[in-house]
Parts: structure tokens; sequence; C-alpha cells
């Protein structure tokens, strides 16, 4: 990163990070490129900043086109908690999951390459629901060219492997390679980085078809050993449902979700339908979720909840808990 970054840009360019809507990101952009500094240092930053602002603009004004890279025909918006990626190499049941976790009509099929274009499906769990998009295949010889595109509003990945398949340790290292050589990068953990634009995904891996291994735990301990990977990982079968119900908990817990629900002067909370940040949110990542305007304008809230006492009027850089409730004064 270059030198002598302003204080503001570097605002911009954490807000740019946890954004996923593209309309999001693009004013994100334009306030990166408003606060860098204008140097010759900057100057190979700025232009991929203007690439980047090109690049969204053009997906916003033809969202239903595919593109002349071959992008998909429809670009996938984030809804609910948080978008979640489903990745693996063919034959792996990631499609099966899929269907099986979100009731979609996923295409299933013993022939690798049946999912063309990504799917999305709602995994509920309690309150909230998590979109999980089933995506092509990666393998050592193919990748679809548009795939780190269309990984640009999730926020994780579930990795599936099918451990029965004696090439699952080569394949896994071929689709994180593919990934890396296109700036997308699996990690257990999130960690700060200089480029703004590497896609860094908290991934889950996921041991399909279970019910066909004689010891699951132990297959999947092996694998993890031979693999030398970091993730967390869960045994799971789409045909039993097994492991399946420690998903949502997972999810929610590996995101840092906290659900903040909202209420009017003089009446109950709404409890019907949760805002969703995360573990470092403030009230005033609440206000945007209700109405982008209300944020700029928001004078104080009152909070329950984690507050020192019911409606405790707080100021909108007030972090919020998961079950608090908030009452918004612009």
């Amino acid at each position: 990163m270059p030198a002598n970054l302003s204080p503001e840009y570097k605002d911009a360019q954490e807000a740019y990070r946890k954004a996923r809507d593209p309309e999001e990101r693009l004013e994100r952009l334009r306030e990166m490129l408003r606060t860098i500094p204008k140097h010759k240092g900057t100057e190979h930053l700025q232009a991929d900043i203007r690439t980047r602002m090109k690049e969204l603009t053009e997906e916003r004004a033809a969202p239903r086109k595919g593109g002349a890279r071959g992008g998909p025909p429809v670009a996938v918006r984030p809804e609910g908690a948080a978008q979640v990626a489903l990745l693996g190499p063919p034959n792996s049941g990631k499609s099966r999951l899929h269907a099986r976790l979100t009731g979609s009509h996923a295409v299933v099929g013993p022939y690798p390459f049946t999912t063309k274009l990504p799917l999305p499906g709602m995994l509920p769990h309690e309150d909230v629901q998590f979109q999980l998009v089933d995506l092509p295949p990666v393998a050592a010889d193919f990748m679809e060219p548009w795939m780190p595109n269309a990984l640009q509003s999730a926020e994780a990945a579930l990795l599936v492997v099918d451990l029965g398949d004696p090439a699952c340790v080569e394949q896994v290292a071929a689709l994180r390679r593919r990934l890396e050589e296109k700036g997308v990068t699996l990690v257990a953990e999130e960690k700060p980085t200089g480029d703004p634009f590497r896609i860094h995904l908290r991934a889950l891996l996921l041991a399909s078809k279970s019910d066909r291994l004689k010891d699951p735990e132990a297959e999947l301990e092996a694998f993890r050993q031979l693999a030398s990977h970091p993730f967390p990982a869960l045994a799971v079968s789409a045909e039993t449902g097994h492991g399946l119900a420690g998903l949502g908990p997972r999810l929610f817990e590996m995101l840092g979700v906290v659900r903040v629900y909202t209420k009017l002067p003089g009446h109950p909370a709404d409890r019907s339908r949760p805002f969703t940040v995360r573990r470092d949110g403030t009230v005033r990542d609440v206000a945007r979720l209700v109405h982008r305007g209300l944020a700029a304008e928001l004078k104080f809230a009152r909070l329950w909840g984690s507050g020192k006492f019911d409606g405790e009027q707080v100021s909108a850089t007030h972090p919020v808990r998961d079950g608090d409730v908030v009452e918004l004064h612009g």
C-alpha cells in the first residue's frame, strides 16, 4: 500500500471492504478516489479504483445482460444476514447440499459441471436467513472467468469436498490455487490486507456424502492432516441430513452476526425481522440499514438490551450487541 494515505481514505477503504451491495461498493469507491492523496506513489492505486468504478457502473447499467467476458446474466444481490458461496470441485455434492439446505431446484447429476450459473437459495437459522449461492465447480483445468466477480458480494464460502474421492486433496489444492490466481483467497479467519481489491473469504469446509464413509470424523481428520489446511470443518450428508443442523449456528458464529431490532417511540419493538450487523457494528450501521439517509441525519438513539439501563440514550457510534433494541432519532 502506498505511504501517506490519509485517515479519511483508510476509513473509506475499510467501508469498501465491508460493503456487499454493488451500489454501496460504488459509493465507497467514489469516496476512496475523493480522499486518496494525489501523488505519484498512488497513481497505480488511483487507476485500480477507476477501473473498479467502471466495472461496477457497467454491471449496474446492464444487470441482465451477459458481458463480453461471459459473465452470468443475472448478478446475485445479497439478501438475508450474509451471502455465502458454495465452492467445490466437480461432483463434490454441493448442488445436492444446496437443494437440501434451501429447497432450491439445483440441477444434480452424476456428470461434472452440472451447475452453469449462480443459483441463490435461503438457509433459515432462528429468525435470520443466510443466502447460499451455488456456483459452478472449479477444476485444475477450468474455472468460469466470471467467478471472481460473482464472489464480490459473498462474505464467506462453504468449501464442499467428497472425501470418498481419492483425488480430493489434489482437487482442493487446485481449487485454492485457481482462486488465488484471480485474486480470491480462502481464509480461516479474516485478516487485514494492504490490497483493498483482493477478496478474502472466511471458509468452512463441508465433507459431503458422509453417509458413504465408515468413520466420517476420522476421514475428515485424515484429510485435514494431508491437505494441511486451517479451515474449520463439518462432516455432512445431503442424503441423511447428518451434520446439517449445525451449519446455521456455525455460520452465525463464524460471521459474527448481530441481530438488532427497532422500535418507534411509544410502540413495542418490531421483532418480526431483525436488522443484522457484525460484532463491531454500531447504532449508525443499523440506521444505515433502516434507511441510508437516516445514518447521516441520526442525532441519537435509545437502547434496550446491552445498555446500562433500558431506554439509555446513546450516540451513533455506540456499539450494539445481539438482541438489542434501538429507537432511532434523526
